[in-house]
C-alpha cells in the first residue's frame, strides 16, 4: 500500500488537466485488478472444435469438442444441412477440460457447397475452430466467431493450405496477446534491459527457446506436466520483478548482466506453456508442420507488436522527462510501482497455480 502513494507525486508532476490525472490514476489502479481478474485465463486459448472427416462421398464422422470450466459446458450445437441424417447415437467422453462427442452423419449428394452453422455462437464470447478432412487428404480450415456463425464446405479440389496458415497465424497472435503471463515476462525484460542491442538479443533468445520446446512438445518428442510449468512461468515473472527492484537499488543482477541467458532458460518453459494451449486446439494431421510453424509465427508477430508498443510508450515517457513534464525521480518511482505490481501479481499466480496441484 505504501507504493500506491507513489502515484500521487507522479501524477502531480505531469502538467496535464485535473481530469486527465484522475483518468491516469484510474488506469494505473485498474490495470493490476484487470490482470488479476484475467489470471485464470492467463494462458488459455480454448475455442470449441468441430471436425468433419469424410468417410465416403456422402458419409462423415463428426467430432465435437466443447471446452468446460469445472462443471460448466457451453450449450452449442452444430447445425447441418437438411440433406443430412444422423447414422449412429452420440458417443460422449468427458475430460477435465472438455466435453467431447462423436457421431456420424450421411448427407445425400455430399456436403460440398453446403453450409454448416452454430447459431447459438452469437450469444457467446468463444470461437469455434473447424476442420474438414477430405478423402483425398486435403483439409479445409475455418474459424467461427460470434459475428460469423456459419461456413461453406468447399470441395476437395478447392481446399488448400491457405486456411491452415490464416487460422493458425491468427490463433498464435491471439494466444500471445491474451497470454498475460507471457506478456508480463516480456514487459519485465524490457524494463530491465536498457541497451537496445541487448534487448534484441534477449527477445531473440526467448523466441528461439520457446520455439524449440513448442515444437518438441507439439510433435510429441518431449513432454512435461502443464500445471508445474505454469507455476514456474509465474515464478519467472516474479524473479524478473525482484531483479527490477535490485536494479533500482544499484544491485546489478544476472538478468541485466546476461539477459539472453535468462530469457533463453525461461523461454524453454514458456514454450511448454504455448504447447499446452496448442494441444487444446489440436493440429491438422496432414499439415502439422505447417500449422505449428504459423502458430509460432503468429506468436512472434503478437510479441513483436507488444514490444513495439512498450518501446513507443517508453520513448514518449523519455520525451516527457526531457521536456520537464515528468521528473526523472517520478519516472523512477513509477518503475518501482510497476515492479511491485508485477511482483505482487506473479506471486499470486505462483500460489494460485501451486495450490491447483492438489485441487
Amino acid at each position: 500500500m505504501d507504493n500506491f502513494n507513489l502515484l500521487i507525486p507522479l501524477l502531480n508532476s505531469i502538467q496535464v488537466s485535473r481530469w486527465a490525472k484522475l483518468w491516469l490514476m484510474a488506469i494505473l489502479v485498474a490495470f493490476p485488478l484487470l490482470m488479476q481478474h484475467s489470471l485464470v485465463r492467463a494462458d488459455e486459448i480454448r475455442p470449441a472444435y468441430l471436425e468433419l472427416t469424410e468417410l465416403d462421398n456422402t458419409s462423415f464422422k463428426i467430432t465435437w469438442k466443447l471446452p468446460r470450466k469445472e462443471t460448466q459446458v457451453l450449450k452449442l450445437n452444430p447445425e447441418f444441412p437438411d440433406n443430412c441424417t444422423k447414422l449412429a447415437p452420440i458417443h460422449r467422453v468427458q475430460t477435465p477440460s472438455a466435453d467431447i462427442r462423436h457421431w456420424s452423419i450421411q448427407c445425400s449428394g455430399g456436403l460440398a457447397g453446403q453450409t454448416v452453422s452454430v447459431a447459438e455462437l452469437a450469444n457467446t464470447t468463444t470461437d469455434i475452430l473447424i476442420r474438414v478432412q477430405h478423402l483425398n487428404g486435403s483439409t479445409q480450415m475455418a474459424r467461427l466467431t460470434p459475428t460469423n456463425t456459419s461456413f461453406v464446405i468447399e470441395s476437395a479440389l478447392e481446399s488448400s493450405n491457405t486456411e491452415v496458415i490464416k487460422v493458425y497465424t491468427l490463433l498464435g497472435i491471439e494466444h500471445i496477446l491474451l497470454g498475460f503471463d507471457h506478456l508480463l515476462f516480456v514487459f519485465a525484460l524490457v524494463l530491465i534491459i536498457k541497451d537496445r542491442r541487448r534487448l534484441i538479443g534477449a527477445i531473440t533468445a526467448f523466441t528461439l527457446a520457446h520455439s524449440i520446446t513448442l515444437a518438441l512438445a507439439s510433435l510429441g518428442i518431449a513432454s512435461i506436466a502443464l500445471p508445474p510449468v505454469e507455476a514456474v512461468i509465474a515464478l519467472s515473472i516474479l524473479f524478473l520483478a525482484v531483479e527490477i527492484i535490485h536494479g533500482q537499488k544499484g544491485k546489478i543482477g544476472i538478468a541485466e548482466r546476461a539477459p539472453w541467458m535468462v530469457a533463453f532458460i525461461f523461454g524453454l518453459l514458456h514454450g511448454f506453456g504455448f504447447a499446452g494451449a496448442l494441444a487444446e486446439i489440436g493440429l491438422p494431421q496432414n499439415a502439422i508442420p505447417l500449422a505449428l510453424l504459423f502458430f509460432n509465427v503468429g506468436v512472434e508477430l503478437g510479441q513483436l507488436a507488444f514490444v513495439a508498443a512498450v518501446l513507443i510508450a517508453g520513448r514518449i515517457c523519455h520525451m516527457w522527462v526531457n521536456k520537464g513534464w515528468v521528473s526523472a525521480h517520478s519516472r523512477s518511482q513509477a518503475l518501482t510501482l510497476m515492479a511491485y505490481s508485477i511482483g505482487g501479481l506473479s506471486a499470486f499466480w505462483v500460489i494460485e497455480r501451486t495450490v491447483s496441484f492438489w485441487a
